[in-house]
């Protein structure tokens, strides 16, 4: 059983999950205003990923007998710069998610909820892969900033991306 601790902070990392799939949609929605349907599809796919991350929290909640809360979501910001600025906020906001998942680590250890921590060692697992891929994709960006043949490849390369639902036990 969680503690009302752990509880209310799993319902917080579930309403942070489930803005990430907001601010990820209100990404894909200006990549498509700029017509960059490739990295409008890649937000989507991340979205999507973000959902079934929520889910995971909802899920685990309630398999443990604690009670889920949806908490009020911000809106997201909808205008951006360019595409540098979207992986920047993107980048920023993963750095986020990171601090607070580790952060509900940290609250698992000193509960010692040992079905809490094994839960969470996923999520730190994910956000290595999270922070990389938008770090990656924001230095493939100022690598050909300016150059619109470079965001075209970029563009088709990251409309590639499918999403791929995590596993059972993950």
């Amino acid at each position: 059983m969680l503690s009302q601790n752990l509880q209310d902070a799993f319902n917080e990392q579930m309403k942070n999950e489930f803005y990430s799939a907001y601010l990820y949609m209100a990404m894909a929605g200006y990549f498509q205003s700029e017509d960059l349907p490739g990295f409008a599809s890649w937000m989507r796919v991340q979205a999507l990923e973000e959902m079934t991350h929520g889910e995971k929290f909802f899920n685990f909640t309630c398999e443990t007998g604690g009670r889920t809360h949806l908490l009020p979501i911000a809106g997201p910001p909808n205008d951006f710069k360019s595409a540098i600025d979207v992986f920047e906020q993107g980048l920023t906001h993963e750095k986020f998610v990171t601090a607070s998942i580790n952060n509900l680590m940290n609250i698992a250890v000193e509960e010692k909820d040992h079905a809490a921590q094994i839960f969470l060692h996923w999520f730190v697992t994910e956000q290595i892969e999270e922070e990389s891929s938008f770090s990656l994709i924001l230095k493939k960006l100022k690598r050909v900033e300016g150059d619109g043949r470079g965001l075209l490849l970029l563009d088709q390369e990251l409309g590639q991306r499918v999403f791929v639902p995590p596993t059972q036990s993950a």
